[in-house]
């Protein structure tokens, strides 16, 4: 078990000051946060790879010290939304799930390898989250939990720029063909932010105005928010650095119909 409770104690809001809601309410406010909470202990596992990865390539020291910034960040983080869970009345606790290893790319070198992961957690997954998580933002409107989402959209923000600062760095070194397969990789890349996304932003739907204050999204909305950030954002981004993105999203869009279509 994952269990955050004495770490999410230092970072408990007041709960005088959190928004009315019903049992059955409070409890999918304490899903969602412990949803969060996970979310954010796994992902420091993630960039506690890429640095390991970052060293073995060789890479700058500055991108290998901000990746192990961006660790502490995310157990921070972890531990912020284990204070509000405890904040809204639940157990800051929770299965703790398998940790999927961060893949290596036998069949690329060290810089490849770790260039193609970037793009997946910092040019995708955390600009996605920098996207969901202002339009949740905003949909709290001040107090105690906004405080909270504020602080992890800051840290989220450095993440996604690190992503991309990163591959401006990195992908000038690679060669024609080592181009060409990061280009045929973003699909399977792509492919991965659905399945593993978008059955996350199931969600509400239309949830009530004080469950939106409580930090609940609404699912229809997230998962057209998620789409949109792909393709105004992150394809357009990858595709001015030199990488055939519009072609990867369409074939990724088309392995992935059913998801988007759920």
């Amino acid at each position: 078990m994952l269990d955050l409770t004495r770490q999410g104690i230092r970072y408990q809001p007041d709960s005088t000051a959190l928004p009315g809601l019903t049992g059955a309410e409070r409890g999918i406010a304490v899903r969602t946060w412990r949803g969060r909470m996970v979310n954010e202990y796994v992902s420091a596992g993630v960039w506690a790879s890429l640095v390991r990865q970052l060293m073995e390539a060789k890479a700058s020291a500055d991108l290998v010290i901000e990746a192990g910034e961006a660790v502490r960040d995310e157990l921070r983080h972890a531990a912020q939304c284990a204070g509000c869970v405890l904040a809204l009345g639940g157990e800051a606790t929770a299965p703790m799930p398998d940790l999927a290893e961060v893949p290596t790319h036998e069949d690329a070198s060290r810089l490849e390898a770790v260039l193609r992961n970037i793009v997946s957690v910092g040019c995708m997954s955390e600009t996605i989250a920098v996207s969901i998580i202002r339009a949740e933002h905003v949909e709290l409107e001040g107090g105690p939990l906004a405080e909270v989402l504020a602080g992890i959209l800051a840290d989220e923000v450095q993440h996604a720029r690190f992503g991309w600062r990163a591959l401006g760095e990195l992908l000038p070194l690679l060669d024609a063909d080592a181009r060409a397969r990061l280009d045929r990789y973003l699909v399977d890349a792509f492919a991965h932010q659905v399945v593993y996304e978008v059955p996350k932003l199931g969600g509400i739907r239309a949830p009530r105005e004080a469950l939106a204050d409580a930090g609940v999204c609404d699912g229809d909305f997230a998962k057209s928010l998620f789409v949109d950030t792909i393709e105004t954002v992150i394809v357009p981004g990858l595709a001015s650095a030199g990488l055939d993105a519009p072609t990867a999203w369409a074939r990724a869009r088309e392995r992935t119909a059913l998801y988007l279509a759920s």
